[in-house]
């Protein structure tokens, strides 16, 4: 680029710079709903009683717990917000304390609104809803963990007792199921165990948020699989048994995991609705649940919590690869260069942009030499330009002895053609490899630098109130820079 083209460059973006900061149409501001807020650990909400005759018929002997008054518990730790319900014995909700949405809402991965949780069996000939029951609740203390515990009581001393252990501190929400001679009374030979996620907006991006958006999930024959991200919609049929299954967010992970006892089988699915843009993805997850297992009591646990790489790599087994960091040797570059000095650098740095600032400027200095092999082979080849014209012009058409002749030039002075492509090719996986770890990085979300909000994605110094084709609706400021430069 010369000197005119780049002042012209500067000058046509100072121009829109100008024009849009001073005459864009401001922003209506968004009516905020109506939070309902609760106080305390219990809340009690009664539920309406259906008619006992429509209850006997859908439930049978389980009837009489088919309604009552629903008491919800929340238990904090650290990290996370749990409230459990004794409908069902289910986690109602669940917020994560140290995180927010794009626009500093409360980031909550589990409500009633987007979540519905169903374990299903066949109780004496009809398929039972177990999570629509209602429990007898209690709460205790087992060293720094808090426990809930959900009883049902049947006729003959059988029960079944929904479990949870939720610690200190962290994400991880131990859950067991016990039971006590209820398992010989249910048909067949499994329990299916459902859970539907209409997931909700949390980043600035739906479109980059949809295409980072799906479920995975571990078999013990295939390991670690998932679906799509990038389709309308996907289903899978899962006849392996399954170790843990996950619904991914970009930043976020939503999953179950097995402890003592696989799955027996599972099904996964997603669906995208590209015109609703209140639900980035439906997600639903469908696994069956041994009933010589669950004889044994079962064992789980659920994991609500970032996708951060430094963090996940304990919970399960290839939990980490639900953050992608490219192939082979990308991948590699990034596990055992990149990332062991972006988080040194995060322990003595406390801005993020310069430490992406300091990443580029080290990356810079280690394909220096890689930069100067490839620079001095392109000059001496500009050196020969003159020398290579005049082959072509004696040799004329004769395209073998052209080649000929410039083979002897290039021995003759010492440069090899392809020396420049080399060095340029050695630097592609370090680029690449940062390429996909910035955008996947939990550290740079909603992370300020200069007049960028979040890190995490394109800074949009001025909003258009038009969209420009192959550009959208804002100007990055960035990216004009970069454009400039």
């Amino acid at each position: 680029m010369d000197r005119n083209s780049a002042i012209g460059l500067t000058l046509i973006a100072a121009l829109l710079l100008v024009y849009f900061y001073w005459f864009a149409p401001q922003p209506q501001p968004v009516q905020k709903p109506t939070e309902i807020s609760t106080a305390g650990k219990l809340d009690t909400t009664r539920v309406q009683a259906p008619d006992s005759a429509a209850l006997a018929a859908a439930y049978g002997d389980l009837s009489n717990f088919a309604t009552g008054a629903e008491n919800l518990t929340t238990v904090e730790n650290e990290d996370i917000r749990v409230v459990l319900s004794n409908r069902g014995g289910i986690i109602r909700e669940l917020e994560l304390k140290k995180y927010k949405t794009y626009s500093k809402k409360p980031l909550k991965l589990v409500t009633p609104e987007r979540s519905i949780f169903s374990l299903i069996g066949n109780y004496k000939g009809k398929d039972i809803d177990l999570y629509s029951l209602f429990y007898e609740g209690q709460q205790s203390k087992n060293g720094d963990s808090t426990v809930v515990t959900y009883t049902l009581r049947l006729a003959g001393g059988a029960s079944i007792a929904h479990i949870y252990s939720i610690p200190k501190a962290g994400h991880e929400i131990k859950y067991r199921i016990e039971q006590k001679g209820l398992a010989e009374q249910i048909a067949g030979d499994a329990l299916t165990y459902i859970w539907s996620d209409a997931i909700p907006p949390t980043e600035k991006d739906l479109e980059d948020t949809r295409n980072n958006t799906t479920i995975t999930y571990f078999s013990a024959n295939d390991g670690f699989s998932k679906l799509s991200e990038n389709s309308s919609g996907e289903n899978e049929v899962l006849n392996n048994p399954i170790k843990w299954v996950a619904i991914k967010e970009k930043f976020f992970l939503a999953s179950l995991i097995a402890q003592n006892a696989n799955f027996k089988s599972g099904e996964v699915a997603t669906t995208v609705n590209s015109a609703d843009t209140a639900v980035v993805e439906h997600a639903k997850i469908r696994l069956a649940i041994d009933k010589a297992s669950l004889a044994k009591n079962l064992d789980l646990k659920y994991y609500f919590g970032p996708n951060d790489y430094q963090q996940i790599g304990v919970v399960a087994e290839d939990f980490q690869q639900n953050i992608y960091l490219g192939w082979p040797p990308v991948k590699w570059i990034n596990k055992f260069v990149i990332f062991p000095v972006f988080h040194f650098l995060t322990k003595i740095i406390s801005n993020y942009g310069l430490i992406i600032f300091i990443l580029v400027l080290l990356l810079k200095l280690v394909l220096a030499p890689l930069s100067y092999r490839s620079f001095l082979s392109m000059a001496k080849m500009r050196v020969l330009k003159p020398e290579l014209d005049e082959i072509k012009e004696k040799h004329g058409e004769d395209m073998a002895k052209v080649q000929q002749e410039q083979m002897k030039l290039y021995s003759s002075v010492g440069v090899n053609p392809i020396s420049g492509c080399v060095p340029v090719l050695l630097q592609m996986p370090i680029l690449f490899a940062m390429f996909y770890l910035f955008p996947a990085s939990i550290e740079l979300r909603q992370q300020p630098f200069l007049w960028a909000e979040d890190l995490s994605t394109y800074d949009s110094l001025i909003q258009l109130p038009f969209t420009v084709p192959f550009m959208g609706d804002h100007i990055s400021l960035f990216t004009l820079l970069m454009t400039i430069t």
